[in-house]
């Protein structure tokens, strides 16, 4: 069975709408884990819009499943992943003018800058995994300089309007799931899935474990965070 990892970055986001120390990215993490969780996610940006480096350090100290910081392959990002070793790094882009990450990592035309990454953090003996798009050849690229599993974007699959581009884009991520199994890459799944669109991968062996984040915290307002990562583990538990 494929495997959650729940991002809650969004419980930051809440939090900073006020401007307020409530509430804590940490107690969710806790809850996450004690509902099933496989890992926690959270994505330290450069501008500190949610998550910030104390979150990461406290979850750092209390998770007892796997750390995932997602982060930009800058030079900070990097120094604070070195000295915080979460169990995985997952390298993704990232501007300021997006109001979440949007598309995946360009490795063909940072493959150089992104190769020395990879090779910093794994030889400090953190995983690296790369956010990418569902095309062939950043698949191949991602092989290429070492990477030891990507996470291919679902966001345009997830967005997508009518049945002929969810199709198309499906797809896409199907073809790319199996390239990337065929390169020995662990291959995992993210960004927008939700309670709905996680059901279209049943039957779809090739992914390892699925981010998801956004569509966990909205519902987990109404529900709670465990009653939410519960039913998100059950629709998984069903593919």
């Amino acid at each position: 069975m494929a495997q959650l990892a729940v991002n809650v970055d969004h419980v930051a986001t809440l939090r900073q709408a006020r401007g307020v120390s409530y509430p804590e990215p940490v107690a969710a993490a806790i809850a996450a884990e004690t509902a099933g969780a496989d890992g926690i996610v959270v994505h330290l940006r450069g501008d500190r819009r949610h998550i910030n480096e104390r979150d990461v350090r406290l979850i750092r100290k209390i998770v007892q499943t796997k750390l995932i910081l997602e982060m930009a392959a800058t030079s900070e990002m990097l120094g604070i992943a070195l000295d915080v070793k979460p169990d995985c790094v997952t390298l993704v882009p990232e501007t300021k003018e997006e109001i979440s990450t949007e598309g995946g990592l360009d490795l063909i035309t940072y493959e150089t800058h992104i190769r020395e990454i990879v090779s910093t953090l794994k030889n400090a003996g953190i995983d690296v995994c790369i956010f990418i798009d569902p095309s062939l050849d950043q698949i191949k690229i991602a092989h290429k300089i070492d990477a030891d599993m990507i996470e291919i974007h679902t966001g345009a699959f997830c967005d997508a309007t009518t049945k002929a581009q969810r199709q198309k884009e499906f797809s896409r991520i199907v073809d790319a799931a199996k390239i990337g199994t065929k390169l020995k890459l662990e291959v995992n799944a993210g960004h927008g899935i939700c309670y709905n669109s996680i059901k279209a991968f049943k039957g779809f062996s090739e992914i390892n474990e699925f981010s998801i984040g956004h569509s966990i915290v909205s519902r987990s307002i109404l529900t709670g965070m465990e009653q939410a990562v519960r039913d998100m583990k059950k629709l998984i538990s069903a593919l």
